[in-house]
């Protein structure tokens, strides 16, 4: 089987957003799914994805501070004319990454117990973002 959809999630601020609940409400074919894989596509340059803890929200704080200390916005950045946070949102984006799989087993997404989706939204107002689901299994 393969299915591919569009999920289009609403704008939110600048941080560390858990997504799972809404990604996997958008393919409910998962549940059907023995043995497969879903990857997870953001069609953006300035916001990504990536797995990481679900439980504590002081992580996505923390993940907010140490991306700003690493890719600072008072950098001699030539890219400036979308604004400040624009070139910063562009190199943070690519050190994460574009897109996540994830394995499928028994009709479930096979994340850790402690393991979520996020939303990395590194401009300080992006907009809405749209994703790419593609599952694919027996």
């Amino acid at each position: 089987m393969w299915v591919q959809r569009t999920l289009t999630l609403s704008a939110r601020p600048r941080g560390f957003h858990l997504v799972t609940d809404e990604v996997v409400d958008c393919v409910p074919e998962i549940a059907t799914v023995q043995t497969g894989m879903l990857h997870v596509f953001i069609q953006h340059t300035s916001a990504s994805l990536t797995i990481n803890e679900n439980a504590d929200p002081d992580v996505r704080t923390d993940f907010e501070t140490a991306m700003n200390h690493a890719v600072p916005e008072t950098l001699p950045y030539v890219h400036t004319l979308e604004g400040r946070d624009d070139m910063p949102a562009h190199v943070k984006a690519s050190m994460m990454g574009a897109s996540v799989q994830i394995p499928i087993g028994g009709g479930r997404l096979l994340l850790g117990s402690w393991q979520g989706i996020y939303l990395c939204e590194h401009r300080n107002h992006g907009g809405s973002r749209r994703l790419v689901l593609t599952l694919t299994g027996l």
